[in-house]
């Protein structure tokens, strides 16, 4: 039997050892991470060759071994993936008793449908590359679509960084509070943010260009006066969420605030957000903030270290993870 860890007392299983390694996306949420479970973040070297090919190498035995390995497939995503699936490759090749992906921030997810003739469904080939790799289960938060999940063949345990943003807004001194939701499709998300708050809803009605450019059209619902929160699962370029806090000022809206799990930030997001009549935009670190977007005073960054460290715990231990689904 393995001699019990130090830290949160992890319970000995099957698996071997519990092993968290980082690739090269996000090394400070590993170490978070390591650090609530009470362990080291394993040892390893990821370096790239002259013309960019990934080189890895694992320095400590991981034979019989549980391990996790932490990557969000964010900016830039295909080098992101690639060091990932090396990566599953080497801890596979080195005989480790499981392996878990863990992406906090998944891929390609945006990519889930034929919208169009002659389009491949990215996030289902992401999906495959990863079980072709040898992955053995996946740890992801916030799909962009649930049914996501459904591309794979191996177990996939999907977290919502909800309780920690609704947390921190019910610290916030926010009387008369609409939680407010940028388009149509992400009102069933907004209901429930709504719901666990006591806080109304309301819904932006938006039509898009041929180009992607988001255009509001209407408020659904009542917002004068009152302290609206938009609610998005991705912020993106933040067209979205410029025109939505402008049609909310518009309609009488007293304070805008913006919220989202993946902050993805990219083109001319941050003059967006500067620009646009939000005080204060609150993500997660399930991505890390880079250039510009460390610097911009409006962004609060809330960590989710701990709902992945809980959830490792419970799925290395084979303990129930669905008290987290919440």
């Amino acid at each position: 039997m393995r001699r019990a860890l130090s830290g949160e007392g992890l319970t000995p299983t099957g698996f071997g050892d519990l092993k968290v390694f980082s690739g090269s996306a996000h090394v400070t949420l590993t170490k978070e991470i390591a650090e609530f479970l009470g362990i080291p973040v394993g040892q390893s070297r990821l370096r790239r060759f002259p013309d960019t090919e990934v080189s890895f190498q694992i320095d400590e035995n991981i034979r019989g071994a549980d391990v996790f390995i932490v990557q969000p497939t964010c900016s830039n995503v295909d080098q992101h993936l690639m060091e990932l699936l090396i990566m599953i490759d080497a801890f596979k090749r080195s005989s480790a008793a499981r392996i878990t992906a863990v992406i906090p921030y998944y891929g390609y997810a945006r990519q889930d449908r034929k919208d169009k003739p002659r389009v491949p469904i990215s996030a289902k080939l992401v999906a495959n590359l990863l079980s072709a790799a040898g992955t053995n289960r996946v740890l992801t938060m916030d799909l962009h679509k649930a049914q996501i999940q459904g591309f794979f063949d191996i177990p996939v345990d999907h977290l919502f960084a909800a309780p920690v943003i609704i947390d921190y807004l019910g610290r916030t001194d926010s009387p008369k509070l609409t939680i407010v939701s940028p388009d149509a499709g992400g009102a069933e998300r907004a209901r429930a943010y709504a719901k666990r708050l006591d806080a109304e809803l309301a819904v932006i009605d938006k039509r898009r260009t041929d180009d992607g450019t988001a255009e509001v059209m209407n408020v659904i619902g009542d917002v004068a006066g009152r302290t609206c929160i938009l609610q998005d699962d991705i912020i993106d370029t933040a067209g979205t969420i410029q025109k939505a806090a402008t049609a909310l000022k518009a309609a009488g809206a007293g304070k805008v605030l913006a919220c989202a799990v993946h902050p993805v930030l990219s083109g001319p997001a941050i003059e967006r957000i500067q620009n646009a009549p939000i005080d204060q935009l609150i993500v997660t670190n399930t991505i890390p903030l880079r250039g510009e977007a460390q610097q911009c005073k409006k962004i609060v960054v809330l960590s989710v270290a701990r709902l992945l460290g809980q959830a490792i715990r419970s799925i290395h231990e084979e303990t129930s993870v669905s008290s987290l689904f919440v």
